[in-house]
This record gives C-alpha cells, structure tokens and sequence, in this order.
C-alpha cells in the first residue's frame, strides 16, 4: 500500500500546546521546563550506574517467555495484543499487525558489546513476524529505536509512523522515504481503519553526546474499529495525560511505562503512583504497565515495578493486566494475568 491511499488527519490542535512553538533553536522542549540535575546529584547518578547498583537490578533466574510463532499470531483474532518486551507491543487491528518502539537486539545500546542487557529473549524473531502493516516509535532512545530492528523490519513493514524528526533518523539509516510519516503532537494518520494520533509527553529525546532534543517525542492514541488503547512511550507525569483523556478518552487499554524511575530523575519517568494516576487521568478501563521486566535500566530491584503497581491496582480498584512476555491478552476483555514475577522470586530465593 503506497502512502497515497492513507487518510492523513491532523487531529485538533491548540496553538498553546504546539510543539512548533516548543522548537527553539532547533531543539524541541517540554512546555513545563524541567529540573536539571546539581553537579553533586550528577556525580552520584554516575557513580551509581558506574560501579554502585544495588543488589536485585537483574534477575538471577529466568524470566518466562511463552514463544510465539508466525501461525499463531495469523489465527490470532483482531483486538489481541502479545508484549515481546520492554516497550514493544505488537498489536492485531482490523486484519493488521503494529508494532510499537521494536527493539530485539542483545542490548539496549549503540554498541552490543556493553550497555543494558535482555534479562529474556523475544518470544518471537523478527524474521518469524508477519508482515507489519505500521511500527509505531515514540521517541529514538536505545530502549525504543533499535537500529539493527529497524534495518531487520523495513522489508516487512507498510509505514514507519513517528514523532517530528525521528523518521529523518530512519530514512537515514535506509527506510525508503515514501514508508515514513512523521508527526507534531495532536496529528496522525489513519491506516487501513486504524488511526493514529501521536499526542504530548514529558521526556527528551538523543542518541549521542550532541544531538539532544533535535527530535520529538510522544505517546500515542491508537484508535481501531470499536477499541482505543493508549501508548504511553516514555513520560514522567504531566497535565498533558489529563488532557488526552478529554480529547480521546476512555480508552480500553493503557499501556504507561511503569520501570526505570528514580528521585533523581522524576521529570521523565514515573512513579508507580503517578502511572496510576496518569492512567486514571486517561480514562482507562484497564493498565498494563510496560517498559519493565526486559532492561536494567534503574536503581531499583527488577520486580519492583510489578510489586509496586500490583498493589496500587489493588488499593484503587484498578483493572491490572500484567502478562507474561508472549502471552496474547484481548483487548476488548481482557485478563488480569498471573503475578509471574513471583515466581522468578520464589526461584531465586531458593538459590
């Protein structure tokens, strides 16, 4: 399908809210600026990824996958969702495939000799993969724009669909242009029946020393035939969740990153609490909480993530979906899960 025989939408934008206006300089950046780290607090952040983790930041044991082949994500019914990891979702819409923030490779890094390691495999190759009707990108962090994922998916996949500027980064590295569309906060796409809409979120964007913030980032509204699911990327909690609730909610689904905060950086990554509340904000009828259970990428224990939402969940009433890498969860009823973590404990402890 050529680019042409897409819908382009621009969904409704306000002026004030416009990342055009939030261009200066050539560097994108958030409406509420954000706090900037001491040297002190710098030092000490560097020390302790350097040389000073806690114990428990990657599991001992393994982390269960149920592996997926290409038959059965074809018999797979639309509305059906499969977490390959971290931040990549790949979801069955209207008789398609997406894909959200690929990324299969042994590290999150730009090399693969050092840098965050998979704590499991990809239930699934790339090479085993139907083919992709639209890969969905969030923003050109390692542990969300995989290079060599890229490279392995562009001749399988329809549309490359981002933020402003990263699909620059793609065509680049060799995407053929006409597959790429790119996009300000409030504009999208509708494809094939699903829309699209790439919407706010409170992070920053760079893969090298000097490159910060030349690209945009975002979450997404995806928008199928009777479903609405919400993607949240990489945020820290804002108004803006509020906001994309009004405008597009509810929303079946959310999926809202839940992994990898800490005090020092509380401007783009969230506490448990606040993914709740952001979730509550959107009008959602179910949380998954993603960007866990794949990368050491914080200070904390690997399953606190899972711990801590869990009972959140619990306190508040709040539907909680947490499936296991591979597991296939429908959209339209979906399950809880088993608390599959637990086990990985269990197993540890007994070591």
């Amino acid at each position: 399908m050529s680019i042409s025989s897409c819908t382009l939408r621009a969904a409704p934008a306000e002026p004030a809210t416009s990342t055009v206006l939030q261009r200066v300089d050539g560097k994108f950046r958030n409406p509420v600026a954000m706090q900037k780290l001491g040297g002190l607090d710098t030092m000490k952040l560097m020390w302790a990824f350097a040389v000073g983790k806690p114990a428990g930041t990657v599991p001992t044991r393994a982390v269960p996958v149920l592996a997926l082949t290409r038959a059965q994500l074809l018999a797979a019914p639309d509305n059906t969702l499969f977490r390959l990891g971290h931040s990549t979702l790949l979801l069955k819409l209207n008789g398609h495939f997406f894909l959200t923030d690929p990324v299969f490779s042994e590290r999150a890094s730009p090399v693969q000799w050092a840098g965050p390691k998979r704590f499991h495999q990809p239930p699934i190759t790339i090479d085993e993969l139907p083919p992709i009707k639209a890969v969905i990108l969030s923003h050109d962090h390692y542990d969300h724009l995989d290079h060599a994922a890229v490279l392995a998916l562009a001749a399988k996949t329809e549309h490359f669909v981002t933020p402003l500027g990263v699909g620059d980064t793609l065509v680049k590295w060799g995407v053929p242009t006409a597959r790429v569309q790119q996009f300000d906060w409030w504009q999208g796409v509708t494809i094939d029946g699903v829309r699209l809409v790439a919407t706010p979120s409170q992070h920053f964007s760079g893969r090298g020393l000097f490159d910060g913030n030349q690209t945009l980032w975002a979450s997404w509204v995806i928008e199928a035939p009777e479903l609405r699911v919400f993607f949240s990327g990489d945020s820290g909690y804002f108004d803006g969740f509020k906001q994309i609730g009004e405008k597009y909610g509810p929303f079946d689904m959310t999926m809202i990153e839940t992994g990898a905060y800490d005090k020092l950086w509380p401007d783009v990554h969230m506490q448990p609490e606040q993914t709740l509340q952001a979730h509550l904000d959107l009008q959602g009828k179910w949380l998954m909480p993603v960007h866990n259970g794949t990368f050491d990428l914080g200070l904390h224990a690997w399953h606190e993530p899972f711990d801590r939402i869990t009972a959140l969940a619990a306190k508040r009433g709040v539907n909680l979906a947490t499936p296991q890498m591979g597991e296939a969860v429908d959209l339209k009823q979906p399950q809880r899960g088993g608390k599959w973590w637990l086990a990985v404990l269990e197993q540890e402890m007994a070591d």
